[in-house]
């Protein structure tokens, strides 16, 4: 994280939400603790892997902090945890630069990742933006549908054939998207500024996405038919209205 000490930011719009922050470093779990309340979160903090998963269960956050490398079980590992129980938004901080360590936490499920050093106001952008596309008052498109999947993004709700697709936010957010614009190609910077709301980003995290959704959605994913390829441009959702 930077050692400057920018202006806090400003109280939050979006209410008075929790965030667990799960980092093992207290010097920088104090810090980030300190910039999200004053952006007027309540802050819970766990300094290692068995705590995060307790305080997950008992306090319910809206979104987890999750450091990647932490004491009792790596991050990666605890995010796959909480995906078997939870559907609440996680966000990886990493301080491992590699493209695999990024992209080992997005396949574990987290629907977004800091790579540190970071700034406390890029931090708390980050949350807001996540958020926002987390929660149900920010979400009033009408249900869109195609391909046998029914997206309802008031309640935040997903089945294929009639049966529940469990799908983590962004997952969602992607799928919504391509329902949306059935037909459509669209490349992965297209996709980064449209679902993640970012101008810059690393393209391997739509990359990896996309795998996790045609897990999902396709009778044979390693052959797609509804979110297929477009080589040289990035992906289509072919399955129609």
């Amino acid at each position: 994280m930077s050692t400057d000490r920018p202006r806090p930011p400003a109280a939050t719009p979006l209410g008075n939400r929790r965030i667990l922050v799960v980092e093992d470093e207290l010097t920088l779990a104090d810090v980030v603790r300190g910039y999200l309340l004053q952006a007027g979160f309540q802050v819970d903090v766990a300094h290692d892997a068995f705590t995060a998963m307790h305080l997950a269960a008992t306090r319910t956050p809206d979104l987890i902090l999750l450091d990647r490398m932490i004491p009792g079980l790596d991050g990666a590992e605890v995010c796959r945890r909480l995906r078997a129980a939870t559907d609440v938004p996680v966000i990886m901080l990493t301080a491992l630069g590699t493209e695999d360590d990024r992209i080992a936490g997005l396949e574990a499920g987290a629907d977004d990742y800091i790579t540190k050093p970071f700034s406390p106001r890029e931090l708390v952008l980050r949350v807001e933006s996540v958020l926002r596309r987390s929660l149900k008052d920010f979400e009033p498109e009408p249900t869109v549908e195609g391909g046998g999947i029914r997206l309802d993004p008031g309640s935040r709700t997903a089945t294929r054939r009639g049966e529940p697709l469990a799908l983590t936010l962004r997952e969602f957010d992607l799928l919504a998207f391509f329902l949306r614009h059935p037909g459509q190609a669209f490349s992965r910077e297209d996709l980064i500024r449209s679902v993640w709301d970012w101008t810059f980003g690393d393209l391997s995290t739509v990359t990896v996405h996309v795998r996790r959704l045609r897990e999902k959605i396709e009778d044979d994913p390693k052959n797609p038919t509804l979110l297929t390829t477009v080589w040289g441009v990035g992906y289509r959702f072919d399955g129609g209205a």
